[in-house]
């Protein structure tokens, strides 16, 4: 034990004195994003160490990196005995502070129109207050304005770094293995869909957005879709676009994993720190698609007079042969060779062959009408009589899907619904009416509901 404290304390003394070094660019370099806010750093560099204890220092880690991710390969005759996290932003009070008792230049006055340079030592710093001692041994106080600085000393690290004591065997030249977390950088889908009648073109666009105080040059990058489990932890611009086109021969890959999707973008990316890239990824022609309109109504028993509503108008995509990331679905479509963006949908995570229903806003030409015409309430029961009035003033035939609200359970065993029109239960809670009407025509119904209180 008393030996092994000793060893310790020697290592402690001689790192100052010992140092390996890191080549600047790594050898291989890949990043993993990740839908939550975070992503998975991979780097390997050239190392070269001498024997004995050691810092070495790894420049240039994200600002976010979570250092209790950090995953470090050494070779095997290296030990890694501790770690920190430096990183000193430049200030002239830290300048001051590591060239106390070092050589300095200071500007003084000559004359009220000229300044002489000379060389002296510093001695000491306090707030903007200096003292020097020049080489002919002169010593005075001197503002820190006029303190001019060689260099960055080495003690300051000015990049974010990573700080290894470490005591190797021998003389190494190998390379150094470094996979780590980081914050601040996501990425989402966003989606272009194209509608030409009855088909539709499909592209999609994986945008990263780095944020994480690190620019990774030349990288590997994937993406994952899916939310992967995180413990919990406390709660503690200007950005710039560019984008990289998908060409025939790059296309984006993936493959299902773990329950998750992972996407490999088959060519190297540079991602700037604070900027979005965008990556195309799905090129999609001629979907089909399908057009739906839906008006939900009102619980009959709750209706007191009339309501006039609109109609909501979708598209549907169904077995679509590509799962589909979470994101922006936004539709346009041309007139008169003007472009139109006819609407905006967020979508989850959608595997492959699943309905996607995207509302594009109310139909112009499109209202629904429901009035009260008959009431008989009684104190045990709700009993009313409705009309109900589709309207169609557009060019074109089409139906619409009335969604009403009423329960038919074991307790309401006695509710009645009376109509000459067809319908049919969804969620079990809810009447569906499908009411087909010609162009410019409106179509008439009535229900009669009987429920109990």
């Amino acid at each position: 034990m008393i030996t092994k404290r000793l060893f310790l304390l020697s290592l402690a003394a001689s790192m100052s004195l010992i140092g390996g070094t890191i080549s600047s660019t790594p050898i291989d370099s890949s990043l993993v994003v990740y839908n939550g806010n975070i992503g998975l750093v991979h780097e390997e560099k050239k190392i070269t160490l001498q024997q004995g204890a050691q810092a070495l220092i790894y420049e240039d880690v994200a600002r976010t990196v979570q250092t209790d991710s950090v995953n470090v390969i050494f070779p095997l005759d290296v030990k890694l005995y501790s770690q920190q996290y430096r990183f000193d932003k430049i200030t002239t009070a830290k300048l001051l502070d590591a060239h106390i008792g070092k050589a300095v230049k200071v500007k003084t006055a000559k004359n009220r129109d000229e300044f002489i340079v000379q060389d002296a030592t510093l001695i000491a710093a306090e707030g903007h207050n200096c003292v020097v001692k020049t080489a002919k041994g002169e010593i005075f106080s001197i503002a820190s304005s006029m303190i001019i600085f060689k260099t960055v000393p080495d003690t300051l690290i000015t990049k974010p770094s990573l700080v290894w004591n470490i005591h190797a065997a021998k003389a190494i030249e190998s390379t150094v293995s470094l996979d780590y977390l980081i914050n601040n950088i996501s990425w989402q889908s966003n989606y272009i869909l194209n509608l030409q009648n009855d088909l539709a073109d499909l592209s999609g666009w994986i945008t990263v957005n780095n944020r994480s105080g690190k620019r990774f040059n030349d990288v590997k990058l994937n993406v994952l879709a899916g939310d992967i489990n995180r413990a919990q932890r406390p709660i503690p611009r200007q950005v710039m676009y560019k984008a990289a086109a998908l060409a025939e021969d790059t296309a984006v890959s993936h493959v299902a994993h773990e329950g998750y999707h992972f996407y490999t973008i088959p060519f190297r990316v540079t991602l700037a720190n604070n900027e979005k890239t965008q990556i195309k990824f799905i090129d999609e022609k001629k979907i089909p698609i399908k057009r739906r309109y839906e008006a939900r109504l009102n619980h009959p028993n709750y209706l007191h007079s009339e309501i006039k509503h609109k109609v909501s108008q979708f598209v549907e995509i169904k077995s679509l042969e590509l799962p589909l990331p979470a994101g922006v679905v936004r539709s346009y479509s041309k007139v008169k060779d003007t472009t139109l963006l006819l609407g905006e949908n967020r979508i989850d995570h959608t595997p492959k062959h699943e309905k996607i229903s995207l509302r594009l806003g109310t139909n112009f030409d499109m209202k629904v009408n429901e009035k009260v015409i008959e009431r008989n309430d009684d104190k045990y029961y709700f009993d009313e009589r409705i009309a109900y009035e589709v309207i169609n003033r557009s060019n074109i035939d089409k139906t619409v899907e009335l969604l009403i609200p009423f329960i038919k359970s074991a307790y309401h065993a006695k509710a009645s619904i009376d109509t000459t029109q067809p319908y049919q239960w969804k969620n079990g809670n809810t009447m569906q009416f499908n009411i087909a009407v010609k162009a410019d025509s409106k179509q008439n119904f009535e229900v009669h509901y009987r429920s109990k209180k």
